[in-house]
């Protein structure tokens, strides 16, 4: 037996359909602009999920870091363990976001165990197998005390049939919102808990996909990880969870749990919508420099980076305007002696920040906080 989708209340409804119409709006302002920007921005948007997803499992390493990192920098300053565990999760959730139009797809146990390879197979050991179903018991264990069990999955043997319940109910017809239906999947998963290790980070994944199949946004528009993944977003997370109990009862009313989505979905949306705007208004200011100063619209792309994350490396720079190491490092030698951006380090792991001459106006408007509100409270949250 799987969680039961609850009855939505009036209010829900109403919070449902905020989240739909700002989803569609993103839709419709993300096709107005051109696509070298929305590249940039999507880039962005799937290194902020994999950089929140993996920092809830204590694996630290910045939104800008994950970015380099997906372009093939080396000289990135983080650990052996979490450049693994960056890479993996990335290279997974990019074939999750490439599945969001396949035609002929289903889900199966033999997908989700994929998925659990491309994740955990740089940790498969004969007791934590990667791909596989665990073989025995598996914990959630308090973060301040290891010793007491939050919660205990259901035992081992019942794995595979409450998988197969969860596959059958995939591939069913769809009962609720699709969102609700993700969020859904997500408790599921994550109660049944079928493998050893990585269970937090599938079952964010399996309600990113779902999303992504909804079909409204570009699946990278679409996940609520990187919301899930901020301090105070994650504590809320891990106590709704815990107040399904100890044990794996899914006869009983998971309203919260629903609302508690719905709530990431909404505010989401709205940090999004606010990146959307940030990164328009700078674009916008550094397009207008760029002309005013006689440079090639192509190093537009290098400090629109500078603006929206702090530092551009020359390699995300070259990949993302498709030209040569050698134009490339011009191009950056260009804006250094122009002052627009300063070089920090030596040069394998050199990156550039802003310089002294480098456009207020665009730092403004990318950096200037935007208000994201609570869907569920009239005075709301800044």
């Amino acid at each position: 037996m799987l969680y039961p989708t609850p009855r939505l209340t009036s209010n829900d409804e109403r919070v449902l359909r905020e989240i739909d119409d700002m989803r569609r709006d993103l839709r419709h302002a993300v096709r107005d602009v051109a696509a070298k920007w929305t590249d940039e921005l999507r880039k962005f948007l799937t290194a902020d999920a994999v950089a929140a997803s993996n920092s809830i499992e204590g694996f630290k390493v910045s939104t800008v870091d994950v970015l380099d990192l997906a372009e093939g920098e080396h000289d990135v300053d983080v650990s052996d363990e979490n450049r693994a565990e960056t890479l993996a999760y990335q290279h997974m959730m990019t074939y999750v976001q490439s599945l969001h139009d396949v035609a002929d797809f289903s889900y199966s146990k033999g997908l989700l165990n994929a998925l659990h390879w491309m994740l955990q197979g740089h940790r498969h050991s004969p007791r934590r197998p990667a791909g596989q179903w665990r073989k025995g018991a598996v914990y959630v264990t308090d973060a301040r005390d290891p010793s007491i069990a939050v919660y205990t999955a259901p035992d081992a043997e019942q794995v595979p049939s409450l998988i197969a319940e969860l596959v059958d109910w995939l591939n069913g017809p769809d009962r609720a919102h699709p969102l609700v239906n993700a969020a859904m999947a997500h408790l599921n998963l994550v109660s049944v808990h079928p493998w050893a290790d990585g269970n937090g980070r599938m079952s964010r994944s399996l309600q990113t996909l779902m999303i992504a199949r909804e079909g409204v946004l570009a699946p990278e528009f679409s996940s609520i990880e990187a919301w899930l993944g901020r301090p105070g977003n994650t504590w809320e997370y891990y106590r709704v969870l815990a107040r399904r109990g100890a044990e794996f009862h899914p006869d009983q009313d998971v309203s919260e749990w629903v609302r508690f989505n719905l709530t990431a979905y909404h505010e989401q949306a709205q940090a999004v919508r606010n990146r959307v705007q940030r990164s328009i208004q700078a674009w916008q200011a550094l397009a207008d420099f760029a002309v005013d100063n006689g440079m090639d619209e192509r190093v537009v792309t290098a400090m629109h980076d500078v603006a929206l994350t702090g530092r551009v490396r020359r390699l995300r720079y070259e990949h993302g305007e498709a030209i040569s190491m050698q134009q490339a490092q011009r191009d950056l030698r260009d804006l250094v002696a122009a002052q627009v951006l300063e070089p920090v380090g030596r040069t394998r792991a050199r990156y550039y920040t802003e310089g002294p001459r480098f456009p207020e106006a665009a730092l403004t408007a990318a950096r200037t906080p935007l208000p994201v509100t609570s869907p569920y409270s009239a005075s709301g949250t800044a």
